[in-house]
């Protein structure tokens, strides 16, 4: 039977990926406390329409970043997507340029970024990893600005990868084919055994990854770009202020899908306050936990510019490649639609503080 809901991908993926590479993707930090906050805070929000207002016309569109969109939900950025589905972020990047949004691409992606972006037209990101060396982070973001990228979204919530335990459980290790081909050098990882592997890419991640970023590299990465930055990682207000005082264009309220601090806050419940905290200066996305149109809506109404979607997407990649993510896609802004709809708003912009609550 056809899923009817996005959620009902994950049974398919479950199915379909060898138990490594789905734990790899489902899991989370530690005791996966935030994971399961991430669905739990918005199952706690309440919707509160208004009615006798004409939706005989819906309009999903919106404008991040000056990007006009067909809804307010943006492809976020996972590794390794060969993992779920041998076209991986090929097959990924078709499916977002004919939804009409925009996909952002990982550091970390099984293809080269040039080759994501030449898969299909539409708007990208690119997700930027600092590496400790800087003429290696320079490369990145002049090879992302030269393939026509839109925007550099600089996650700065990783200086150190978090203890996934489903990973440890499992001796996850990359499958030969797999490797971050953004890093040439990367590839020879491939011609090691098995257990060599598992701890080379360790090694090879904790080198690549810079533990003592700091905002004078955020100002440093605005210096060498003309594209918009976008600050991904934030959960306080104190940064959610320094990030606009340092001129970023965006921030996205993020905890990495819980895959990195456990025991912090899920994003919708900080978004408010960071929301407020930063007014018009940068504009506001989240994630984490998104599964329904519903979610969606509840996360503008709380001050969010759209959102981001990750896992429901891999799952829909690993039921049926480009197809899958397409179905994901199409089915999220159906639900996105009728939720408007019935809140009594038609148009995106039409949704206010005053449509939620909290129970």
């Amino acid at each position: 039977m056809d899923p009817v809901n996005i959620s009902e991908f994950e049974t398919l993926a479950r199915e379909r990926m060898s138990r490594q590479a789905f734990d790899y993707v489902a899991g989370g930090a530690d005791d996966e406390i935030t994971l399961a906050k991430n669905r739990a805070a918005f199952e706690r929000i309440t919707l509160h329409p208004r009615v006798l207002v004409d939706v005989s016309t819906v309009d999903t569109s919106t404008e991040v970043l000056g990007q006009r969109i067909s809804f307010p939900v943006l492809v976020a950025p996972t590794a390794f997507q060969t993992l779920a589905h041998p076209d991986g972020e090929l097959a990924t990047a078709r499916a977002t340029s004919a939804a009409g949004t925009i996909m952002i691409v990982s550091t970390l992606a099984s293809f080269r970024l040039e080759d994501i972006a030449a898969a299909a037209p539409g708007p990208k990101w690119f997700q930027l990893y600092c590496c400790k060396e800087r003429a290696a982070t320079q490369q990145l973001v002049e090879r992302a600005e030269t393939s026509g990228y839109d925007a550099i979204c600089l996650t700065v919530d990783v200086s150190r990868l978090g203890r996934r335990e489903r990973d440890l459980r499992n001796q996850f290790t990359l499958p030969p084919e797999v490797v971050p081909r953004n890093f040439e050098d990367a590839a020879n990882l491939s011609a090691f055994p098995q257990t060599e592997r598992r701890s080379l890419l360790t090694a090879y991640v904790a080198d690549l990854l810079n533990d003592s970023l700091t905002w004078d590299d955020v100002a440093w990465i605005r210096s060498i770009t003309k594209l918009p930055v976008v600050l991904k990682g934030i959960l306080t207000c104190e940064d959610a202020r320094l990030a606009a005082d340092m001129g970023v264009e965006a921030i996205v309220i993020s905890n990495h899908g819980g895959r990195q601090l456990d025991g912090v806050p899920a994003g919708v419940d900080v978004l408010p306050e960071i929301a407020a905290a930063v007014g018009d200066r940068v504009e506001v996305l989240v994630d984490g936990g998104i599964r329904r149109g519903t979610d969606v809506v509840k996360a503008l109404a709380l001050g969010a510019r759209g959102v981001l979607l990750g896992r429901p997407y891999v799952w829909g990649l690993a039921a049926d490649g480009q197809a899958g993510v397409t179905k994901v896609l199409q089915m999220l802004h159906d639900e996105v639609e009728l939720a408007l709809a019935l809140c009594g708003c038609p148009s995106v912009e039409a949704v206010s503080a005053g449509l939620v609550g909290r129970r």
